[in-house]
C-alpha cells in the first residue's frame, strides 16, 4: 500500500551477486562492511510524455535496472560518497552544510538532492555522517530516469540512517520537490513510480493528491526499450525548462482568454479544472485562443497586461528569462491530446478488446508524432529508431522520457519478439558504430518491476 513505507527485506548477501559485489567493493574502499543497502529502480514511461508537470496523469512502469547504494552510518558529520564507476569521482562534504551547484549536474549532486530533501523535511540541523558506495545499471542520460532513481535512493538511504518513517507517497513527493535543487523543473512521475511500482503491473500515476492505480498490460505483447545512444541530460540543457515555461505561459493565456484569474494559474490542467470541460473541449479552446506563430516576450506581456520586468521576475524561471520566443499553441495542443491518450490507453487495457495491442500501438504512434511535431522533443536518431522498430514488427513505437535523445519504447507482439530484436539490432546498431555500446543497455524486452526497498543482511 502507498500509505506504508518502502519494504525492508532481510537477505543473504552471498546469494545476490550485485549486493555481494557491492559489499566487497565497499570493504576495499572504506575498510568496513555496509550496515544496509538500498535500491531504487529506473522507469520507462509507456505513454504520457511531458504532461506530469502540467498536472496530468502518466502511465509508467519500473524497469529491473536500478541504482543500488551500500551504506554505513559513521560518528563524524561527514558524507563520503563513492561510485563503482571510475568515471564518477569520489566526493565528501559536511552533512550539515549541503551545497548543490545548479551549474554542474555532477552525479553526487543528485545524491545531495535526496539527502537534503529528507533533512529539510524533518528540520534537522545535526545529521550523522555516512559512507556510501553507489552502483547502478540504468544507462545515464537515456530517458530511463537514472538521475531521479539516484535522488530517490539517496532519500531512502537518509531516512533509514535517521531511523525515521515516511510513506511511499510522502517519500515520492519529497524527492520530486528536492530534485528541483539541481535546476530541473520536472513533475513527479519519476520519483512516484520509483517508490510506488509493483512487480507485474504498470501504474497510472495521478497528481494532487498523488496516487497510483494498477494498469494490467496485455499478455500477448512485450514492451521493448531501445537506446538511441544519443545522450541528453535534462539538468544540463535548457530545452526541458523552456518547455515547462511554455506550458505555464500557455496556461496563463488560456485562463486570461476565458476570463479566469490567470495570476494563480501555473498548469494547463488547472485551466481545464476551473472551466469544468473535457480534454477535447480544451483542444478546441486552444485553437480559438492561441495562434501557431511563436510568441515574443513582448506579445505575452501585452496579452497579460504586465511589464517585461514582471514577466521575467514573477513568471519565468531564472534559466528561461532570456528566451526570445515561446511556442504556446503547439505545447498546449500536445499536452491536452497526450493527456487524453493516457486515459484512452488505460481504458483499452481495462476493456481488453481482441485488437488491444493494435489499439495501444496506435496511441503510442500518435504520441510520438505529437512529441516530434508539436512538442519538438525528438531528434533524428529517435525518429529513425522509431521507424525501424515499426518496420520490424512493433505495433507502436515512441520516444520515452524527456526526449532529445535517450530511448524509445515499443509494443511488440510476443510471437514476433525474437525476430524483432535481431532485425532492430542489425538495422540500427550494427549498421553504425553504435554496436560499441554494451549490448544489454541498448535493446531489451522489459516487464514491470518492483519499487524502492531496503536490504538488511540476514
Amino acid at each position: 500500500m502507498a500509505t506504508e513505507g518502502p519494504a525492508v527485506r532481510r537477505v543473504q548477501v552471498a546469494e545476490h551477486p550485485s549486493l555481494l559485489k557491492l559489499k566487497e567493493m565497499f570493504n576495499s574502499k572504506f575498510g568496513s562492511v555496509p550496515k544496509f543497502y538500498v535500491r531504487a529502480p529506473g522507469r520507462v514511461n509507456i505513454i504520457g510524455e511531458h504532461i506530469d508537470y502540467c498536472g496530468y496523469s502518466v502511465l509508467p512502469m519500473a524497469v529491473e535496472q536500478d541504482i543500488l547504494i551500500a551504506v554505513e552510518p559513521v560518528k563524524t558529520h561527514v558524507l563520503q560518497l563513492a561510485n563503482t564507476n571510475p568515471l564518477y569521482l569520489d566526493f565528501s562534504t559536511s552533512a550539515n552544510n549541503i551545497q548543490i551547484d545548479k551549474t554542474k549536474p555532477l552525479w553526487h549532486n543528485y545524491f545531495l538532492c535526496g539527502f537534503k530533501g529528507i533533512q529539510e523535511h524533518f528540520g534537522l540541523s545535526d545529521v550523522t555522517g555516512m559512507n556510501c558506495l553507489v552502483d547502478g545499471n540504468i544507462p545515464p542520460s537515456s530517458g530511463l530516469s537514472s538521475s531521479s532513481a539516484l535522488v530517490c535512493c539517496a532519500g531512502l538511504v537518509t531516512l533509514t540512517v535517521l531511523g525515521m518513517n515516511l510513506s511511499k507517497v510522502e517519500l515520492a513527493e519529497i524527492c520530486a520537490k528536492s530534485e528541483h535543487y539541481i535546476g530541473t523543473e520536472g513533475g513527479g512521475m519519476d520519483q512516484s513510480i520509483s517508490f510506488l511500482a509493483e512487480e507485474g503491473t504498470a501504474k497510472l500515476i495521478e497528481f494532487s493528491p498523488l496516487r497510483a492505480t494498477d494498469v494490467k498490460l496485455p499478455s500477448g505483447a512485450v514492451f521493448v526499450i531501445a537506446n538511441s545512444c544519443v545522450e541528453m541530460n535534462k539538468a544540463a540543457t535548457s530545452h526541458f525548462n523552456i518547455r515547462v515555461m511554455e506550458c505555464r505561459l500557455a496556461a496563463k493565456l488560456l485562463a486570461k482568454h476565458k476570463c479566469l484569474s490567470w495570476e494563480e494559474v501555473l498548469r494547463l490542467e488547472e485551466v481545464q479544472a476551473k472551466l469544468g470541460v473535457s480534454l477535447e473541449e480544451m483542444l478546441l479552446i486552444t485553437e480559438d485562443a492561441l495562434h501557431s506563430e511563436p510568441y515574443s516576450p513582448e506579445e505575452i506581456c501585452r496579452c497579460l497586461g504586465i511589464s517585461l520586468q514582471e514577466l521575467k521576475t514573477q513568471i519565468l524561471s531564472p534559466n528561461t528569462q532570456d528566451v526570445l520566443s515561446f511556442k504556446l499553441y503547439q505545447r498546449a495542443k500536445h499536452v491536452y491530446s497526450e493527456a487524453a491518450r493516457v486515459l484512452q490507453f488505460k481504458k483499452i487495457c481495462e476493456e481488453a478488446p481482441d485488437n488491444t495491442v493494435q489499439l495501444l500501438g496506435e496511441l503510442m504512434n500518435q504520441s510520438h508524432v505529437s512529441c516530434r511535431d508539436m512538442y519538438e522533443c525528438s531528434c533524428p536518431e529517435l525518429d529513425q529508431l522509431v521507424d525501424i522498430c515499426r518496420k520490424f514488427g512493433a505495433q507502436g513505437s515512441r520516444l520515452t522520457g524527456a526526449g532529445w535523445g535517450g530511448c524509445t519504447v515499443s509494443i511488440v507482439p510476443a510471437d514476433k519478439l525474437s525476430s524483432f530484436l535481431a532485425n532492430v539490432h542489425e538495422a540500427y546498431y550494427q549498421r553504425s558504430n553504435r554496436s560499441l555500446v554494451p549490448e544489454k543497455q541498448s535493446l531489451f524486452a522489459t516487464k514491470p518491476g518492483g519499487g524502492a526497498l531496503v536490504f538488511l543482511e540476514a
